[in-house]
């Protein structure tokens, strides 16, 4: 039997200015079931740093009934060269998606079944600095994610860190909690060291764990918090230009440093993005704000 096309969006999140922000492919399986080597041929072809799939989950609930739950969808993340299990810019590019198309335009929430257990996606109204939205489109995206963990780990733990960063003054290094797939996370003296580093990625692949993040404190008077940049060589990704899933290690340390729990961040890649975040103490969830854009679309031909 000869399979249907598959449509998918290329969406820019965490901008709302085209070609900016962290791109992802969103594609959407109707009803062929695709095995996990198509997946993975079809993230290497687009060779951006995330590629999602979704699959709509078929209602059992009566039409009175359908009007009050959220429409749900199993969520899976592949970078060019590995699935993953939890991915922020694509689950935002995902909802953008569903929230501008038939499948989720008369809802403002989204469940998503993932890796990582349930995520949930609201629609918020907002306005926008992008002239060329149509009023349908001048929303935010609020992700709800877990939190994660950090512990601290010295210095000799990570080999070659100084030739690394080339005498870059570090203040803390830490690691997020995850077994299989932990980062390191790089505290550094200012946001602009930051934004100016150029890391060796031979050294970086090095590293234990899954990659790299640097953070630091943003500028007096930039509007931001903090600045931070991820680097995932061993995924395929130098340089990923915007993470939402890193800022579940992130928000609550600088949710503690800087003593609030509403932030505002800048990943200061190429690209660049930006992210609106608060941190759920009670309950240690991080709520990821943010907006995306459409691109481009089409459909997969095998």
């Amino acid at each position: 039997m000869v399979k249907r096309p598959v449509k998918y969006s290329l969406v820019d999140a965490f901008t709302d200015t085209a070609y900016k922000g962290n791109p992802a492919a969103v594609c959407l399986l109707e009803e062929e079931e695709r095995d996990e080597q198509w997946m993975q041929s079809v993230a290497a072809e687009f060779n951006l740093s995330e590629t999602c799939f979704l699959t709509q989950i078929s209602s059992t609930h009566s039409n009175a009934d359908a009007q009050s739950v959220p429409p749900r969808f199993h969520l899976r993340w592949f970078t060019p060269t590995t699935e993953v299990k939890l991915c922020g810019h694509a689950t935002l590019a995902s909802a953008h998606f569903l929230f501008t198309s038939r499948l989720a335009a008369t809802t403002n929430v989204i469940e998503f079944l993932t890796l990582s257990g349930v995520l949930i996606a609201k629609k918020v109204p907002t306005a926008t600095t992008n002239v060329d939205a149509s009023p349908e489109e001048n929303f935010s995206i609020e992700l709800d994610f877990p939190t994660y963990p950090v512990l601290e780990c010295e210095h000799a733990d990570i080999p070659s860190f100084t030739e690394t960063l080339n005498g870059v003054h570090v203040v803390s290094i830490s690691k997020t909690a995850q077994t299989s797939d932990a980062d390191l996370m790089v505290v550094l003296s200012s946001g602009k060291t930051v934004a100016d580093l150029q890391p060796q990625m031979d050294e970086i692949k090095k590293y234990p764990g899954r990659g790299v993040i640097f953070t630091g404190p943003a500028p007096e008077g930039s509007g931001f918090d903090f600045f931070s940049r991820f680097f995932c060589p061993k995924l395929g990704v130098n340089e990923d230009p915007v993470t939402g899933s890193m800022h579940c290690a992130l928000v609550p340390y600088w949710s503690k440093k800087l003593g609030k729990c509403d932030l505002v961040a800048h990943q200061v890649s190429p690209r660049g993005g930006v992210l609106e975040l608060h941190l759920d103490e009670a309950n240690q969830r991080v709520l990821i704000r943010g907006k995306a854009v459409a691109v481009m679309e089409g459909s997969l031909l095998a």
